[in-house]
């Protein structure tokens, strides 16, 4: 047969009713052992395939997942998706992505075609524009399940699966003081982005612990642009007072970060140290290799899906919010060590 085979054609061929053949093909009682042998003979032979799309419609699951990240560029993205895919296909689920690139607009764009019945639930990180969050609360309104990962907002009530980044970056700084850091400057991501301003929380804690003061010319804003960091670098190594250890928001920004200090010909780690975010790949090969917080993305993946599911098939319990904030490590390499 050249057209796509229908149980229609299935139940002409055996003169039997449309009802006996989707009986026979979902495997339900009241139908005869010979005739179910018959139904699933010729749909084997005549390579049948369900429609999907129908079987969504009458049980109101698509059985697809919506995902939105910011840039399928960025590493961490791009391998925590990798994590998603995996464990929403284990759970018998497709994985529809879509990207902002940074975009309030497109993010928009994306939820209001991921909600048109596209997809179950929606998992998200958010773009760096985004400030207001009135699209992500009329999703809730319409009883769309919703779970943050990285980026999320603060004030919206759902699930959500992120790092300790106060915590690490607590660590990282402290790293750079017990190695010898005494002015540190910390190249933060936009000011409306969750995951940096808690990084910045962690910043200011380990700098009053030791005793040194918090200053805020040292603190300088980035839109994740290496181009930017490597600006901003050159802009604090011009300054009277330099700093002698930086604190990055992302590996991504880190690279800029040290091309602008091997422009100006400042040595790292002996004049300046430096401790990133992510653990990408690149962190190990460049020159001076790189200490960077490493965050475990596969983890981040699989909850992220297993809230979102437990929210789908209405699991007991699972209908209040989730929070799971998971540790990191700090992977020590030649940036941040103290010279001998």
């Amino acid at each position: 047969m050249r057209h796509q085979v229908t149980i229609k054609d299935i139940a002409k061929q055996l003169n039997v009713s449309v009802a006996t053949v989707s009986r026979a093909l979902r495997d339900l009682p009241d139908i005869h052992p010979d005739t179910k042998k018959l139904v699933l003979d010729l749909a084997k032979e005549w390579d049948y395939q369900p429609n999907l799309l129908a079987t969504s419609l009458v049980k109101s699951k698509t059985k697809t997942l919506g995902l939105i990240v910011p840039d399928l560029g960025y590493y961490f993205f791009s391998t925590v998706i990798k994590h998603i895919e995996e464990a929403a296909i284990k759970a018998g689920y497709s994985l529809l992505i879509t990207q902002t690139q940074e975009s309030y607009e497109r993010e928009l764009t994306n939820i209001q075609n991921l909600s048109r019945g596209q997809v179950d639930g929606i998992i998200i990180s958010l773009s760096r524009e985004t400030s207001n969050f009135e699209h992500l609360t009329r999703l809730q309104r319409r009883g769309i399940p919703l779970v943050f990962f990285d980026r999320n907002c603060e004030d919206i009530q759902a699930s959500k699966v992120m790092v300790d980044n106060e915590q690490s970056a607590y660590e990282a700084v402290k790293h750079l003081i017990e190695n010898g850091c005494k002015r540190i400057a910390f190249l933060a991501g936009p000011k409306n982005v969750s995951v940096s301003n808690q990084r910045r929380l962690g910043y200011i804690h380990a700098l009053e612990e030791a005793g040194l003061s918090v200053d805020p010319s040292l603190i300088l804003h980035s839109d994740y642009y290496q181009d930017t960091a490597r600006s901003q670098t050159h802009l604090l190594m011009q300054s009277e007072n330099r700093p002698d250890g930086i604190l990055v928001v992302s590996d991504r920004l880190a690279i800029g970060v040290l091309t602008a200090l091997k422009e100006l010909k400042i040595s790292v780690p002996k004049d300046v140290k430096i401790v990133s975010f992510n653990n990408e790949p690149i962190c190990q090969v460049i020159s001076p290799t790189i200490t960077s917080v490493s965050q475990p993305l596969d983890e981040i993946g699989r909850i992220s899906v297993e809230l979102l599911l437990a929210q789908i098939e209405h699991k007991t319990g699972e209908s209040i919010p989730k929070i799971e904030v998971l540790k990191t490590n700090l992977v020590v390499r030649e940036s941040s060590t103290r010279l001998n």
